[in-house]
């Protein structure tokens, strides 16, 4: 018998041209898949670089136009009732009377001085951390006094249609208005004898560089009268409009959004 002939796998040599064609599109393959994860590293953060300029660049936009320009404010009290209720949200024209650069006691140039009957958003000498939305009816150089609700100006009695007044009686004296005895046109022999009230008080001059502020709803306002002149550099703005409103009432959920005063939404303060 013949001897059982063993076999063994032999490896199958291609032609030589074959081989260099499969080596070169294996090459040819892996540049693309490098070029391909290349790109896709590529795109992917040149996307994230995008985005993070877009937003920065927002960001930065919406800190110019807050800080120099426009800004919003809620009117949180009642003491401009009749022209600003409580729960309107105003936006405030910041670059008309010049606005301040952040952490400087530098003002950017003025485009007007504010004038008698403007409303103005203010920070108070008693509290200047806290903003306060009134009426100016003096300016530098103007005597003002009130007799009995009524104000006059430079000794003529004003008409003021936006004014509300709301409590028939007189209060008694105030001393937190004495402040107002240094700046009287007849000052009194001793402070103690000068008796300003709420509705009665003055006359006085206001002084260069300061502004004399009431608020619309005349018998409910903290305003000059008690805590004195606002001083030029604390004013911030000028109100253009009510943005957004809504009547605040703690007996109901979400009154921002169901107590909608949409006819307000607009309104140009004035």
């Amino acid at each position: 018998m013949d001897d059982p002939q063993t076999t063994t796998d032999t490896p199958v040599l291609l032609p030589e041209p074959r081989r260099l064609r499969l080596s070169a599109e294996a090459v040819s393959r892996e540049r693309r898949r490098t070029a391909d994860e290349a790109r896709g590293s590529i795109s992917t953060g040149r996307w994230m670089w995008e985005w993070t300029k877009a937003i920065s660049t927002a960001i930065l936009l919406f800190l110019v136009i807050r800080t120099f320009l426009f800004e919003a404010f809620k009117i949180p009290t009642g003491s401009m009732e009749g022209t600003l209720l409580v729960g309107d949200f105003l936006l405030v024209n910041k670059a008309v009377y010049g606005a301040e650069v952040p952490y400087t006691h530098a003002h950017l140039p003025a485009f007007s001085a504010p004038k008698r009957g403007d409303v103005i958003v203010f920070l108070p000498p008693h509290d200047p951390h806290k903003n306060y939305v009134k009426r100016v009816v003096g300016i530098p150089g103007d005597t003002l006094e009130m007799r009995d609700k009524v104000l006059y100006l430079n000794g003529r009695p004003q008409t003021e249609p936006f004014v509300r007044h709301t409590d028939p009686l007189t209060d008694p004296a105030r001393e937190e208005m004495l402040w107002q005895y240094q700046f009287l046109v007849h000052r009194p022999a001793h402070w103690s004898e000068y008796h300003p009230t709420r509705d009665t008080w003055g006359p006085l001059v206001v002084p260069a560089g300061k502004y004399f502020a009431l608020g619309d709803n005349r018998d409910n306002s903290e305003d000059s009268r008690f805590w004195g002149f606002v001083d030029a550099e604390a004013i911030k703005g000028r109100p253009m409009f009510v943005y957004y409103s809504f009547e605040t009432d703690i007996t109901r959920n979400f009154t921002w959004l169901t107590g909608v005063r949409w006819g307000r939404i607009g309104e140009v303060v004035r």
